[in-house]
This record gives C-alpha cells, sequence and structure tokens, in this order.
C-alpha cells in the first residue's frame, strides 16, 4: 500500500459565486441584517467561507463567465483574501455530464490542434488572471467530465465508450493539465489540479472513471465530487463513496458542488428545480434549520475521511437570488430555494454553518 498524500490544499469552505457579477449588474443586493446592503463577499467571509468558485466559458453569447468578467470577480475574490477555485467548461455554455459541447471556434480543427487549443487556452487564461493579480490557488480541467469533455472528440459515454475515446479524453486533459502546470511554472507558484466528476455516491461510477485515469497515467492532484442527494445517493454511500476514492487514489477529495433547499414555497410563477417533497432527505426538513444541518453533516463526514484526505466542499450558487425572471445564462431562475440567502437577499443562519 502506498504511503497517504500529505494534504494540499486547507480545508476549504467553499462557495461558487459565479452568478453574482449578473446579479448585481441587474439589482440584486445582499444583507446580513436587514436594511444594511453589504458586498456579498464580506458577508460570505464573515460568515466562514474561505474560498470562491467561478465557472469559465471559452466564448458565451452575453456578457457574463468569459474572461474579461471573470478576470473582475476575481479581482475581487483575491482582493477579500479568499483561496480561488477556477472551474474551465471548455464549452461556450454549460458543460455537465449530459452536455460537453466544443467551443464553436474549436469546431473544424484537427485533433492535434485541438489539443494545443486546449492547452493555449488553459495556459493563456492563467496568464491573464496572473497579469491582474488574481491567479486561481486551483484549477478544474474540466467540470462534471464523467462521461468526458470537448465532445465528440472526447465523449466516452454510451456508445463512445470505447478504447480509442477513452485514449482521447486523456490527451485532452492532459493538455488542460500541460497548460496549468506551464502557467504555474511561470509564476513560480504551484496550482493544484482537480479532476471534477459528478458521482458523490456511485462508488462504481466513481472507480470506473478515476481507474481509467490511472491506466493512462494522467497527472492531476484533487478529485472533486458533486453531491445532490436527490441525484447521488444516500449519505452512507456518499462517506463510502469518499473513503473508498481517497484509501484507494490517496489524493485530496473536495466535493465541489452541493446544495439543499431552505423553503419549498416558490417566490413567484417560476417553477423551481428542486420542487417535489419525495427529494427531501429524511431528517432534515426544508427550512433554514434543516438547511444549516445538512451542512454540518456533510463537512463532518468530509471531515472523516481517511487520511486527512476530506478536503472540504463549495456550496453551488448559494447567492442565486430572483432579482430578475430571466437570465442570460438561457432559461429562468429555478434555483432560489436552494440559496443561503433568502429571495430579498437577506443572509439566512444556515450560512453560519461554515464559520462553526
Amino acid at each position: 500500500m502506498t504511503k497517504p498524500a500529505e494534504p494540499i490544499l486547507p480545508f476549504l469552505k467553499g462557495a461558487d459565486i459565479s452568478f453574482v457579477d449578473e446579479i448585481e449588474r441587474e439589482g440584486g443586493a445582499f444583507y446580513a441584517h436587514p436594511g444594511a446592503e453589504r458586498d456579498v463577499l464580506d458577508i460570505l467571509r464573515e460568515s466562514g467561507v474561505n474560498s470562491a468558485r467561478l465557472r469559465l466559458w471559452n466564448n458565451p453569447e452575453f456578457d457574463y463567465c468569459n474572461l474579461p468578467r471573470t478576470l473582475r470577480m476575481a479581482r475581487r475574490i483575491k482582493d477579500k483574501g479568499l483561496h480561488f477555485l477556477l472551474d474551465f467548461h471548455y464549452s461556450d455554455y454549460w458543460a455537465d455530464p449530459s452536455k460537453q459541447h466544443m467551443p464553436k471556434v474549436w469546431r473544424s480543427l484537427a485533433f492535434p490542434q485541438l489539443l494545443e487549443a486546449v492547452e493555449t487556452f488553459t495556459r493563456t487564461c492563467l496568464r491573464e488572471l496572473e497579469a491582474a493579480g488574481a491567479l486561481p490557488d486551483m484549477v478544474q480541467v474540466g467540470n462534471e467530465i464523467t462521461s468526458g469533455m470537448v465532445w465528440p472528440a472526447g465523449r466516452v459515454d454510451g456508445e463512445h465508450d470505447t478504447p480509442q475515446q477513452w485514449e482521447r479524453l486523456a490527451a485532452l486533459i492532459e493538455a488542460g493539465v500541460r497548460g496549468v502546470r506551464a502557467a504555474a511554472a511561470e509564476t513560480g507558484r504551484p496550482i493544484p489540479v482537480m479532476i471534477h466528476i459528478d458521482r458523490g455516491g456511485d462508488n462504481a461510477g466513481s472507480r470506473r472513471f478515476y481507474d481509467r485515469l490511472a491506466e493512462h497515467g494522467i497527472d492531476y492532484d484533487v478529485i472533486g465530487l458533486s453531491y445532490y442527494s436527490w441525484w447521488h445517493g444516500t449519505l452512507d454511500e456518499f462517506s463510502a463513496n469518499m473513503t473508498d476514492l481517497a484509501t484507494r487514489y490517496r489524493k485530496p477529495i473536495v466535493v465541489v458542488e452541493v446544495a439543499y433547499p431552505w423553503t419549498m414555497t416558490p417566490p413567484d410563477e417560476q417553477p423551481l428545480i428542486f420542487n417535489t417533497e419525495e427529494w427531501l432527505y429524511p431528517g432534515y426538513p426544508p427550512t433554514p434549520d434543516g438547511q444549516h444541518a445538512w451542512l454540518r453533516e456533510l463537512m463532518r463526514r468530509i471531515r472523516e475521511v481517511p487520511h486527512g484526505l476530506g478536503r472540504g466542499l463549495y456550496y453551488w450558487e448559494p447567492c442565486w437570488i430572483p432579482s430578475k425572471p430571466t437570465w442570460s445564462v438561457g432559461h429562468e431562475n429555478n434555483w432560489s430555494n436552494l440559496t443561503l440567502f433568502d429571495y430579498a437577499g437577506r443572509k439566512l443562519p444556515s450560512l453560519d454553518a461554515f464559520r462553526e
């Protein structure tokens, strides 16, 4: 058995704040106390959050989640003294297990040129962030890439689950990693690389994916998981998976997407994504207290991962309040009962779980 890896990360109590830029530009505001508007990053930091995550799309059709806007938000994160995780989607839009669309400007490239484009894009973005004084402290090469990335070149689900396609996916991941390593070497600062899938409570699915990375000798530092209990299994399955992954691969594990509802009452006529009581976890009611208890339980279980390799979690879009009915990302706001602020932007007591 190999020696456990030394933890390379603090215990991360993070928040994905990728929508904050748009929320603020469209009139949204946040309050720690009634009537006292505050910078939401100050509210998060004072509540115990120590890291912020941003997604980066290549060339979206709207002026959000692109490199210029990400530079602005990253500068704010670093100015507040927060650890910064950058999430490369390698797409012009959402990338997740059901879609990993190749950026439009890459679609005519032969595969060797595609690899070069992935590496160059990664390295160039990190160089610009460094120049802005906002170099990430950790980087995701891909977002929830369980079924591959940069489709169709790196697709590995269904009929695409072939040795040849896994070779291509490995090459694409390696290209992204090379871009990160090159930028880190230029700056003289280490940047841990995370590889992120969505299989929080699915040990068989997780092992299948990370075994393939090991077979191909992929160079990465951190295992990233998403865990939404209504999609990804029970708490016991979640704990068992993290324990097995830590023991098997000896890498730090960060649960990079989590959420739980604080209410089941929508703010308006817009449908909520979490809209059925069948999805509630027994013992955790959809209230601020239930949400608070859920976060504490997740952090407890992550801290219990063997060898100290459970290194934290990120709450996904805790600030996505319904400050407008539709969003540039192409769909209605339907996450607003899964935030850590109420519909008026007031801090919920559940946010203090990070401080505790």
